[in-house]
């Protein structure tokens, strides 16, 4: 199991709120809270920046972390993340900061300390470019947009 280095920005997690944890051993992500001082409510189209309360600092250029929408807050209540998926650099120290856009007709209310998003951690390949004249040739070349056909 890997180690993260966190700050714990908000003193009301740990005391008011439960610590972000994986919820059970297969959990591939870590819940984030909305550390907000107020209930924010978040009408059709809305969009807030919501801080986490947490900084985690990775310190390994060969992971990542993700930011991702939680499932529930999506399908039930069209919560989802602002900029779709939050990237989160290896060298990044600051807080942790969750996007949260009301993609629903039906206004939304973020209450202190709720769910509103995931951390994942995940391996990084790094590519080194190589400038070509041509590629090699594929079977598929530049087609896309459903150039392999439907079903």
């Amino acid at each position: 199991m890997t180690r993260l280095q966190v700050k714990q920005l908000d003193p009301r997690l740990g005391r008011d709120f439960p610590m972000p944890e994986r919820a059970t051993a297969g959990s591939a992500g870590i819940d984030l809270r909305a550390m907000v001082d107020a209930s924010i409510t978040l009408a059709p189209g809305d969009c807030e920046l919501l801080p986490s309360g947490l900084a985690i600092h990775i310190d390994d250029p060969g992971l990542a972390g993700l930011i991702l929408p939680r499932s529930g807050l999506g399908h039930k209540h069209g919560i989802v993340l602002g900029n779709g998926t939050g990237l989160i650099d290896s060298d990044y120290q600051g807080e942790l900061k969750v996007s949260a856009w009301n993609r629903s007709n039906t206004t939304y209310t973020i209450e202190p300390g709720e769910r509103i998003a995931q951390f994942v951690l995940v391996p990084v390949v790094a590519a080194e470019l190589a400038i070509v004249d041509e590629f090699d040739a594929s079977d598929r070349g530049a087609g896309g947009f459903g150039s392999t056909g439907v079903a």
